[in-house]
């Protein structure tokens, strides 16, 4: 009777840690997809937010403007990581969800260098440092959270899932991108169809969220390594 009790809970707990993966993978995935159609497009991004007369430092500064995000993502993690131990990670990751989720829809809807010069780059580069700490706090908060729901002794094995995510999202974000641009046409993608994989993140961070909200609130269970 007694170790029909110890499976069931022990059943129970490899389902509750596999949850817990799948919504902290589910988010990661989204963001990291967020964060890879920018360098994606970056060719189309420095055609439509850059002077076009000189087309090699708009694609340079296009880089620079990607890069920028890469450069940040330590202080969101710094920022995020401690604001998930004062408010819990749950509701950390809500907020790094629609700060990223909020900042990638609306380059989408950035009016070109053709309509308000260079603003356009300037509110692109503050929407890919907002993009950089949402990443930064997202990623290290999930395996943070994942490890404090793992079973002792299997903590390392649970939180690798986390590090898969970059690779998937990276996939997510070139089919998307072909997807659309096979559908619309090379021409048309590149007028406006490119807008569409940012427009897209709306939904994608949508169900994320509905996802999520399902997680426990809290994320102080620490299982005893001893």
């Amino acid at each position: 009777m007694a170790q029909n009790v110890t499976n069931v809970s022990q059943t129970e707990e490899v389902s509750s840690t596999r949850r817990v993966i799948a919504a902290s993978s589910v988010g990661t995935l989204i963001e990291w997809y967020d964060f890879y159609i920018f360098g994606t497009l970056a060719k189309i991004i420095s055609e439509q937010f850059f002077p076009k007369d000189n087309p090699t430092a708009a694609l340079l500064a296009t880089l620079a403007t990607f890069a920028a995000g890469f450069v940040i993502r330590p202080f969101g993690a710094l920022f995020f990581g401690r604001l998930g131990d004062l408010i819990g990670r749950k509701y950390t990751f809500l907020v790094t969800l629609v700060i990223m989720g909020g900042s990638t829809f609306a380059i989408g809807l950035v009016p070109g260098y053709k309509t308000i010069g260079f603003f356009a780059p300037a509110i692109v580069f503050i929407l890919r440092l907002l993009q950089g700490l949402a990443l930064g706090g997202e990623y290290g908060g999930a395996a943070t959270y994942v490890a404090e729901h793992s079973p002792a002794g299997q903590r390392g094995f649970w939180t690798s899932f986390i590090q898969t995510t970059a690779t998937l999202g990276l996939f997510l974000a070139l089919g998307v991108i072909l997807v659309v641009r096979q559908t619309l046409g090379v021409e048309t993608f590149s007028d406006w169809g490119w807008r569409i994989p940012f427009i897209l993140s709306s939904l994608l961070v949508g169900v994320s969220v509905f996802i999520r909200m399902k997680m426990r609130s809290k994320s102080t269970r620490l299982n005893s390594s001893h």
